[in-house]
């Protein structure tokens, strides 16, 4: 049972035009369907963030999907001008799931944004503007789709990481414009963007599976993180 957190957000489906919905792109569902996990969709509650057992006790692991800029509030900073206007209800429960599945070695996968949230989670911060940072566009050359916007990651040869990837130099999906700038604790670096050596996989060596990428595995399907973590889960 794998838990994919969900995003809110307005919707147009039907008749029905800005509608608020809580959804999730399927190629998450997918990807933990294909490796033989069953999805459950989460969407944000406040009782869960007041008491992540609520939902952590019925998962075997846990999926922090991508999505919108993380609140700056959440790690003590001022919001860069373009950073996304906050959903600090998602941020909020994401990061209180975040926090009790590592205190409880829950299998974990961050994805894009879900990386973001498991550094934040941890005292970690973030860097708003990835193009101003490092001078250039590679980690989100075109807005709104993964189409030419893929890039290589080194991953550190001994890592989960590299171990989830099944190598060390792996080309990846990118879509993001932010990045983690100061490391959670417990959190180790162990991939790298080549050429300006943005973070791209940050994992805690000392739990069983928690791993964050800043790409998108589950829009690759011969990718085989996502699997790593539902086999991670079965194991568990």
């Amino acid at each position: 049972m794998i838990g994919v957190c969900t995003a809110l957000e307005q919707a147009r489906f039907g008749v029905w035009d800005g509608i608020d919905t809580v959804l999730l792109d399927r190629q998450y569902v997918d990807a933990v369907q294909r490796a033989g996990g069953v999805a459950l969709m989460l969407p944000p509650d406040p009782a869960v963030t007041a008491d992540p057992d609520r939902v952590l006790d019925l998962l075997d692991g846990l999926i922090l999907a991508g999505g919108r800029d993380v609140d700056p509030a959440a790690y003590g900073a001022e919001p860069h001008p373009r950073t996304d206007p906050p959903s600090s209800e998602r941020d909020a429960f994401e990061i209180a799931l975040a926090r009790r599945a590592l205190e409880r070695d829950i299998p974990l996968l961050g994805i894009c944004r879900g990386m973001q949230v498991m550094n934040v989670a941890r005292g970690g911060t973030l860097v708003q503007d990835l193009p101003e940072h490092v001078g250039h566009e590679n980690h989100r050359r075109t807005p709104g789709t993964f189409a030419g916007n893929d890039h290589p990651v080194r991953l550190g040869e001994e890592s989960l990481a590299a171990a989830s990837a099944g190598e060390v130099r792996h080309a990846t999906l990118s879509h993001h414009h932010q990045g983690v700038d100061r490391i959670g604790d417990g959190f180790a670096v162990s991939g790298w963007s080549d050429g300006d050596d943005v973070p791209e996989a940050i994992e805690d060596p000392g739990l069983g599976f928690a791993l964050g990428v800043q790409w998108h595995p589950e829009a690759d399907p011969d990718s085989q993180v996502v699997a790593a973590l539902v086999e991670a889960a079965r194991r568990r």
